[in-house]
């Protein structure tokens, strides 16, 4: 149940048709018969329905041992491809290393990189572990916007309005290494436009973060952030 402190909880959701299906089924069928043991390959027997229109998109999952680094390498080419905007939200922000560095790396050669992130966490570890390297991107002109309404909890990502991705991993280190997730990448200009709008919507009801303030933190609040990235890993 979602605490009341949290409400409400803002997600996003899309309908798929086509190959992609089958690609989804894919994941599924993998994951069921390495969990259990149970051979329900047949599943994928059906014919992939041949589409008159549509877009390309690619389904694909990650978990441990299995295409573990898919979600950062893909954020981290979708960034350095950017020529004018990013835009990401998620609840959980513990990037490694090398995929903040390429957002910080995005806003430093002048892409409009826009983070969304909840105000309000129900994790309060990672709360503290993503605010540690605040001041570090808002240094390199990233814009990072608190979601004031409740636990924004919608995992986007658009880049230039063309391309999209949307699922289930956070960019934190517990997607990247332990969970299991499944994410959608589309390259259709008039789904990321549409998946951009519900994340301008997301931003009018944010607050702007600002680089005075976090550089004016105290001492301690800086220390306790740095001390929760320290276990980023496990979080």
């Amino acid at each position: 149940a979602i605490k009341p402190r949290f409400a409400p909880w803002v997600d996003i959701m899309a309908r798929i048709e086509g190959p992609v299906v089958w690609q989804t089924q894919r994941l599924f069928v993998a994951d069921w018969m390495a969990q259990t043991g149970e051979d329900i390959a047949a599943v994928l027997d059906a014919p992939v329905p041949v589409m008159q229109a549509g877009f390309p998109a690619l389904a694909f999952g990650t978990g441990p041992g299995i295409s573990a680094n898919a979600i950062p390498d893909v954020v981290t080419l979708a960034l350095a491809a950017a020529l004018r905007e990013v835009v990401i939200s998620t609840p959980y922000f513990v990037p490694t290393l090398a995929l903040a560095e390429q957002i910080r790396s995005a806003a430093l050669r002048g892409v409009a990189v826009i983070l969304i992130l909840p105000a309000r966490n129900d994790s309060r570890f990672v709360a503290l572990a993503s605010r540690s390297g605040w001041a570090s991107l808002l240094r390199a002109g990233v814009a990072i916007h608190e979601y004031r309404p409740g636990l924004l909890h919608a995992k986007t990502l658009t880049v230039d309005g063309a391309l999209a991705m949307i699922g289930s991993a956070n960019l934190d280190r517990r997607s990247f290494d332990l969970n299991f997730e499944n994410n959608l990448l589309i390259a259709d200009p008039l789904t990321a436009a549409a998946i951009r709008a519900r994340q301008m919507t997301y931003v009018a009801d944010s607050s702007t973060v600002r680089r005075a303030e976090v550089e004016g933190w105290s001492l301690l609040r800086r220390l306790m952030h740095d001390l929760a990235a320290t276990i980023s890993p496990v979080l």
